[in-house]
């Protein structure tokens, strides 16, 4: 089972400030982790030039990485047709460019929690476009990994599939394909009110690659989450961190366990903390307990 690492604490660099380039990313990444590959994020992806992307791609092979999944972003609960549209479009660019970088699989969401759409048309948008991009994977032979997410860092509202109740549903009217599965991610179910254990047993025959991420709690409890309101934009209590994999509230023995009973070999993406003055150094030690982890139940 071969892992990865997303740059979460630097993506604010690679996407807003361009203070970091991708192929810093990947030299530092190259040096100072133990990871087979780089999972890359749609923002700093430069999908419209072939020759940075082939470039890009070479210079990941050169230092002996591969680019296995890419992190999009696309907002079907778009109420505007038009709008949708537009959505889908630019998923079919994300699936060419991430088979053109050599990866294999590419997320997808359902779109932004607005006020006014109701499950039942929340549910419907997202499902006829994931569904109208299976035969674009297909094509590009891509799979499509639907993450049980809570908020892209750039939207005004968060995941609308965000809870477990409306993730299943979704996931339930997608037809069973061998081009779409389950991107699982422990954490993003805590914040979502949700237990990740029960989550993951209910979707473990679809899950195909996962989000190794942990949370811990900074002057507040689980209880507290439950009952206060979240941030109306960034969607997260100011109290819920990221923190070093293994360490905070998610039970990885249980979750490798169960992975491991499904036959799981997917791809596994660290997706560390938010801040870069000492972001790699806990990069470095989630990827030592994955290694170990994964190894101690035969999932190398």
């Amino acid at each position: 089972m071969p892992l990865a690492a997303f740059p979460k604490c630097y993506l604010d660099a690679l996407t807003l400030h361009r203070t970091m380039t991708v192929e810093q990313w990947i030299d530092l990444a190259a040096d100072r982790l133990d990871v087979d590959g780089l999972e890359f994020y749609w923002g700093f992806t430069p999908f419209e030039d072939a020759n940075a992307v082939r470039a890009l791609r070479q210079r990941m092979e050169s230092r002996g990485l591969q680019m296995p999944m890419m992190c999009c972003s696309p907002d079907f609960t778009q109420l505007d047709e038009e709008g949708r549209t537009l959505q889908i479009e630019g998923m079919r660019r994300a699936i060419e460019t991430t088979a053109h970088l050599g990866g294999g699989f590419c997320r997808v969401l359902s779109g932004q929690k607005r006020p006014e759409i109701t499950q039942k048309e929340g549910v419907r948008m997202a499902s006829e476009a994931i569904r109208t991009l299976l035969p674009d994977a297909e094509s590009c032979g891509v799979v499509l990994i639907l993450e049980n997410h809570y908020k892209d860092g750039y939207w005004d509202f968060p995941e609308f599939a965000q809870r477990a109740d409306v993730f299943l549903e979704l996931l339930d009217s997608i037809p069973i394909s061998p081009w779409f599965g389950v991107n699982f991610d422990p954490s993003n179910a805590i914040i979502a009110g949700d237990d990740p254990i029960e989550l993951l047993e209910a979707v473990k025959s679809r899950v195909v690659t996962m989000h190794a991420s942990d949370r811990f709690f900074e002057n507040g409890t689980l209880a507290e989450l439950r009952q206060n309101d979240l941030h109306p934009t960034k969607g997260y209590a100011s109290y819920l961190k990221h923190g070093v994999i293994g360490r905070g509230l998610n039970d990885y023995d249980r979750i490798f366990g169960i992975l491991k009973n499904v036959g799981f070999q997917g791809w596994i993406s660290i997706e560390d903390g938010d801040d870069p003055s000492f972001g790699m150094e806990h990069l470095q030690q989630s990827a030592t307990f994955l290694r170990a982890k994964m190894k101690e139940y035969g999932l190398p």
